[in-house]
Formats: C-alpha cells, structure tokens, sequence
C-alpha cells in the first residue's frame, strides 16, 4: 500500500503516519492537495481545482501544488 494512503489525516490538518511516527500539520491548501493526492489526481488536476478557487495568483498556485508535492518526497510520503 502507498504510504500516502496510510496517512492518517484529520480535518484540521493534523496527519500521523504510522509507518514512522512521524506527525505533520498542513493548512488548508496543503490539506486540500494532499486529500486529492490521496484520491489519486494529479499534480496538474489539483492545480486547475485550486486556481478556481483562487483566482488572483493562478500562476503561483501551479507552483505551490509542486512545493507541496516536493515537499511529501523529501518525507518519503510519495
């Protein structure tokens, strides 16, 4: 099983990973992404999902979705 899909994550963002014991936070972006990397999108579909939502700076949400991806390759999440 993917260790992304082990996470356990709550609504306030909280997310335990029971492989290592290690424990996170995540604001509501980064729970966002990581709740739609569980469910299988793509990088790209999760940024097109968020851009609708912000519509100010779609440029840097593309980016955001990758630091964030990075971000769960550096834990060994992904």
């Amino acid at each position: 099983m993917d260790r992304l899909q082990k996470l356990a994550v709550n609504s306030e963002g909280f997310v335990f990973d029971p492989t290592t014991g290690d424990s996170f936070t995540a604001n509501s972006t980064g729970l966002f992404i990581l709740n739609r990397l569980r469910e299988g999108k793509s990088a790209d579909e999760i940024a097109e999902e968020l851009k609708k939502d912000f519509e100010n700076a779609p440029e840097e949400v593309s980016k955001d979705v990758s630091d964030f991806v990075t971000h769960l390759h550096t834990y060994n999440l992904m």
